[in-house]
């Protein structure tokens, strides 16, 4: 019987395997009993290692297994209960709003079954006041447009355009967003 890896393999290099590490232990912590919404923002400062906006709002728990490539900008929120897969990088812009028990998922793996063990990972945007519904999963690679909707309980396979609402599995185009005179 072939040998499989292990889980550190997945990672990749002991440095990454270490920080994921690092992570898990920080969220744990963090999510944890109650914590303030500064405090929050104190763990995910020193998850990322990045400034985290005095107007990002993260309801916890929240899980991340990677910060080092992930960013928050202004008046960004993140409800309840969602898991970043970060290790591709995830970037939040301004203003956008996540829903509650999403997943950002960067890392995938090969389909081939002798290669299914390594770990691959694209980058994913969440645009300028875009919205997530409760429980969209998002994968890797995908950017979704600025102002752009996706609708509660989709998965998100592809690119999603500036200013339209998405829908299903795999979301698909609904109609552009309505805006009022």
């Amino acid at each position: 019987m072939e040998e499989r890896p292990t889980g550190k393999d997945y990672v990749g290099s002991d440095a990454q395997y270490a920080e994921v590490q690092r992570t898990m232990r920080l969220c744990a912590e963090m999510n944890t009993g109650y914590r303030t919404e500064e405090e929050v923002r104190g763990y995910l400062r020193e998850i990322t290692g990045a400034e985290v906006p005095e107007t990002v709002r993260i309801f916890t728990p929240f899980n991340i297994n990677y910060g080092g490539r992930t960013r928050f900008g202004a008046d960004s929120f993140v409800n309840f209960g969602c898991t970043f897969l970060a290790i591709g990088g995830i970037t939040v812009e301004e203003g956008a709003f996540i829903g509650p028990h999403c997943v950002l998922a960067t890392e995938y793996h090969p389909e081939e079954p002798a290669k299914r063990h390594s770990l691959l990972t694209k980058p994913i945007v969440i645009g300028r006041n875009a919205w997530l519904g409760a429980d969209v999963k998002v994968l890797a690679g995908v950017t979704v447009g600025e102002n752009a909707i996706v609708a509660a309980g989709s998965v998100v396979t592809k690119d999603v355009p500036p200013n339209v609402v998405v829908a299903g599995s795999p979301a698909r185009f609904i109609r552009e967003i309505r805006r009022q005179e």
